[in-house]
């Protein structure tokens, strides 16, 4: 069906005819992107016109103009129809008629409406009021009626616009600025606001209205299409979801993805996330070049005066070889050559961010268009130039960016390619790759005082996660990468092994911490092993914080940092000759003889709650996640103690982080108790997931009752979960349980990764505790809704499972959290 085809079909058939065209039009496959757009905006011009000219007739002063998107013809499937009835006030009853008859068939439809009934002086005095509505105004398009009324409008706000834009666009500015930080940035978010979100459509908006203004001008190259891919995605959202809705949500992203004939959800978001960049950066460099003429503005008359009513001349101050600082910017140099000089872009970003100044657009593109590749391996002064730009803290962010924006990033360092854009499907990243990259050699900068090779740390923190555009472990994957690249940027080789091993090793320190035994001496030298050296060890220690950090605030805290602390010191130790002893079996210290006492003369639990002091630390931390309270519990030993204890701390919504379980021994001088029975001894870290931790009384009176059932756990647990929120649609990954090999002489290590849940140790415990297995410690550890959990299992005569044993045992583990 052609538009002509559709046109006659309305004209004929009135608002059912209307109907029936926009939902043939809208369900075409083979029109869609701006010639369904486009289409759309005249099929509804058409109608609205006809039940103009019907409701009309042959009125003069008033007119239907289309105002905001729909003005500028960018009518999505669901989108609002923004509408101001235009009239000259002479006969307000029958204007007031007119808009009924016009709204009340567009609402009958079922079509959102924005509308307004203004005379133009109105409409001009509003907008002066309300920022938003003068910006409707600026696309402000005729539909019906009076032309010379539409234009006559049109003409007045642009005039208006231009006239007061020294004070409009700084409103606008910090109009978009308060946005941002409301709705974040798009080219980060896993479920952006596509029109909302800093890079969005509003802000592509923003941009039309600041060329109107006269004043700056968008770098124009790229933004067209950005802008046209977010329309693409946002018609292929309301057809998928049939809502009126901007947020891509994760479970529809791959229904969108098919619309749009892409390959994936990722695929999709990595396009969202191109588009976004093009218009963020766009807005960083039109706003900078906005200030700078607002300021020039300023300060011109003064200037003149000084100089009788010469040019003034621009103020330029030298930052480095062929760079130099101009109002507010790095530009450069005059006698500046990139056609002779490679390192001219490393220096000028260098000299960027050690200054806290933007890169200018014109530099950037310059050094883009004529600079000469870097030879290979780099001469030192590019490699130096490097970990300047990467050492200079915040600032380097937004430098990096200017460079990627013009394809300079991947032309120094072409695997970024594969990293650039890069969603990561993990609540725990608030970031894409490539940006938790830069943010990592950020955070890495503050730390480059506690190492003795700071550029090593630097270049490490950029590319850590450089194997994550690759199939398979990223970390195998980076090592190879790692190492191709230092030996591209001209480190020897003894810094390319130094390289390659952190980034091979990056989580190493991380994941022994929360998921081993640290009293394990097999633990600790397999770390040692690993990591080869105490230089080494500082690098990898000073990255591990800066990852986590840049990871975001669910992957760092007080208590993970301890731990970490506490894995680096043991393994320093070895790393210096001191190999850890064999561990006895540490004697009860007093108190906890005490309880096993009062537990074994009472036959029944006894609980204690002792605070842990924070460690003191001058590093920065992430979110102030508190170490917790160590819990002792005493209680004489029968079968179902490990789930019990798991489920009523569940109950009581307190996290565990870790627990160790063990028998002891009573004195032999104890003549009034019987030899028979032995105390199981639980010594576990707590924390409390709202409000305060409650009273031990409390706790072991419920422990009580869950040892001799007639606690309901399971179904307490039941309701919890029920409860539990779960996102519409989605489908969590499937549980995955493993045997680590040799992580242990003393016991088998069973590693357990799920979705985290109410009772999920209380589950474990109750799987291990039918298995007949005893367990020795678990170390929990939970990031963002992912529960990765290690547990040390023994036989009931205290020796690692046979491997047979091991294997069926994470099998039966499996399909326990599968059910």
């Amino acid at each position: 069906m052609t538009g002509t085809d559709v046109r006659k079909e309305t004209e004929d058939s009135g608002p059912g005819g209307y109907a029936a065209a926009r939902l043939r039009l809208l369900t075409e496959g083979a029109r869609s992107g701006p010639p369904r757009r486009t289409a759309l905006s005249e099929l509804t011009d058409d109608w609205l016109a006809g039940l103009f000219g019907a409701a009309a007739g042959a009125a003069h002063g008033v007119s239907l103009v289309a105002v905001g998107g729909y003005g500028r013809g960018e009518l999505s499937p669901r989108s609002d129809l923004d509408l101001v009835l235009l009239h000259d006030g002479s006969d307000p009853a029958a204007v007031a008629a007119l808009a009924d008859r016009i709204w009340y068939p567009v609402w009958d439809l079922g079509l959102a409406l924005d509308h307004s009934v203004r005379t133009p002086a109105e409409a001009r005095r509003t907008a002066g009021e309300d920022l938003k509505v003068h910006l409707g105004l600026l696309d402000a398009r005729h539909l019906a009626g009076d032309a010379g009324l539409t234009a006559g409008l049109r003409t007045a706000a642009l005039t208006d616009w231009r006239n007061q834009a020294p004070g409009r666009l700084p409103e606008l500015q910090e109009l978009c600025a308060e946005r941002a930080a409301r709705q974040g940035e798009l080219q980060y978010l896993l479920e952006p606001d596509l029109k909302e979100a800093r890079g969005g459509l509003r802000d592509a908006t923003a941009l039309r209205a600041v060329a109107a203004s006269w004043l700056a001008d968008a770098p124009r190259e790229g933004l067209a299409d950005a802008r046209r891919r977010l329309l693409d995605v946002r018609d292929a959202l309301h057809l998928a979801t049939g809502r009126a809705t901007d947020r891509l949500a994760l479970q529809e992203q791959d229904q969108v993805a098919a619309e749009l004939d892409l390959l994936d959800a990722d695929t999709l978001l990595r396009q969202v996330y191109e588009a976004a960049r093009v218009i963020a950066y766009a807005s960083d460099v039109t706003w900078r070049e906005v200030g700078r003429v607002l300021r020039s503005r300023a300060v011109r008359p003064r200037l003149r005066a000084m100089l009788g009513g010469g040019k003034p001349v621009t103020e330029r101050s030298p930052l480095a070889e062929g760079v130099v600082e101009q109002d507010g910017e790095v530009v450069l140099a005059r006698a500046a050559r990139p056609e002779r000089d490679p390192v001219l872009p490393l220096r000028a970003a260098a000299a960027a961010a050690q200054a806290g100044l933007p890169l200018s657009l014109h530099a950037v593109r310059r050094m883009a268009a004529t600079g000469r590749p870097l030879p290979t391996p780099w001469p030192a002064e590019a490699r130096e130039q490097l970990v300047t730009l990467l050492g200079s803290g915040r600032p380097t962010i937004e430098v990096w960016e200017a460079l990627e924006a013009e394809g300079l990033i991947t032309r120094l360092l072409p695997d970024w390619e594969r990293v650039r854009c890069r969603p990561q499907r993990n609540a725990v990243h608030i970031w894409t790759v490539d940006r938790h990259l830069i943010e990592t050699a950020a955070r890495a900068s503050e730390l480059t005082r506690r190492v003795s090779r700071p550029d090593l740390l630097l270049v490490a923190a950029l590319l850590h996660d450089i194997g994550k555009g690759w199939p398979g472990d990223h970390s195998v994957a980076g090592e190879i990468i790692a190492r191709d690249v230092a030996a591209r940027i001209g480190f020897d080789r003894a810094d390319v092994a130094v390289l390659s091993l952190l980034v091979r090793h990056h989580l190493l320190l991380v994941e022994t911490a929360t998921r081993r035994d640290l009293d394990d001496p097999a633990t600790v030298r397999s770390v040692a092993e690993a990591v080869g050296s105490q230089s080494t060890l500082e690098l990898l220690h000073a990255l591990t914080e800066a990852d986590a950090l840049a990871t975001g605030p669910a992957a760092w805290s007080s208590w993970r940092g301890s731990l970490v602390a506490d894995l680096v010191r043991r393994v320093s130790a070895v790393l210096a000759g001191a190999a850890p002893d064999e561990p006895e079996p540490a004697a009860p210290t007093a108190e906890q003889e005490r309880l096993a006492i009062e537990a074994f003369r009472t036959g029944g639990p006894v609980l204690a709650l002792r605070a842990q002091p924070e460690p003191v630390t001058e590093e920065p931390s992430g979110d102030p996640e508190p170490l917790g309270v160590e819990l002792l519990i005493a209680v004489p030993d029968q079968p179902g103690v490990l789930p019990a204890v798991a489920g009523v701390l569940a109950v009581h919504r307190l996290t565990v982080r870790t627990a160790e379980l063990r028998a002891v021994s009573l004195p032999d001088d104890m003549d009034d108790m019987d030899d028979e029975g032995a105390v199981l001894l639980l010594n576990w870290r707590v924390a409390a997931e709202y409000g305060s931790l409650p009273q031990a009384a409390r706790l072991r009176s419920d422990l009580v009752r869950a040892l001799d059932g007639s606690l309901d756990i399971a179904g307490r647990l039941a309701e919890r979960d029920a409860a539990y929120p779960r996102r519409r649609g989605w489908t969590a990954p499937p549980p995955r349980v493993t045997v680590a090999p040799a992580a242990s002489h003393h016991a088998t290590v069973i590693e357990v990764r799920t979705q985290d849940a109410p009772g999920l140790l209380h589950r474990i415990g109750t799987a291990l505790e039918k298995a007949g297995v005893r367990v020795r410690s678990m170390h929990v550890s939970t990031l963002g809704s992912n529960a990765v959990d290690a547990f040390y299992v023994t036989t009931g005569a205290g020796t690692p499972l046979p491997a047979a044993d091991a294997s069926s045992l994470a099998q039966v583990l499996e399909e326990t959290l599968r059910a």
